[in-house]
């Protein structure tokens, strides 16, 4: 890439736009609740447990109805899941993560619909996603269970 003073002069600004978006109330609630997550030692638990028992439900998964174990490992991990989704920590994690992604999203629309209308951007949405890019964003994440 070449390297001219507009390419150097973007980088600039683009490195200001990602610290004003790390110095953000909205980053900075998505800090605090992943710190919060990180230190909730109950939670970390059932997050380890439910990892275990996605491992398990893959297997599982390989033989569907025809395993011996399909009811029962399908019934734990839909419990276990339950568990995590309702946590405190992991709520508040989950909810300041999508309002970063959401800041995050609705930034790089406005970049790419300021250059022209008919540049696609990720949503967030995968329905979306699908109809309107190729493949998708998968924005990926800490504690996404599922």
């Amino acid at each position: 890439m070449l390297l001219t003073m507009s390419t150097i002069e973007l980088m600039d600004q683009s490195e200001e736009l990602a610290k004003s978006i790390g110095q953000s109330d909205v980053f900075i609630q998505y800090i605090h609740a992943k710190k919060a997550l990180e230190n909730d030692q109950p939670a970390q638990k059932l997050i380890v447990e439910f990892t275990e028992m996605k491992e398990r439900h893959e297997e599982v998964q390989r033989f569907g109805r025809y395993h011996p174990d399909y009811d029962t490992v399908s019934t734990e991990i839909r419990q276990l899941k339950r568990k995590v989704d309702v946590t405190e920590s992991v709520k508040e994690f989950k909810a300041a993560e999508r309002e970063l992604e959401m800041l995050l999203n609705e930034v790089s629309e406005l970049i790419a619909h300021s250059i022209s209308k008919t540049i696609k951007v990720p949503t967030g949405n995968p329905y979306f996603d699908q109809m309107s890019c190729s493949g998708g964003c998968g924005s990926g994440g800490g504690c996404s269970c599922g």
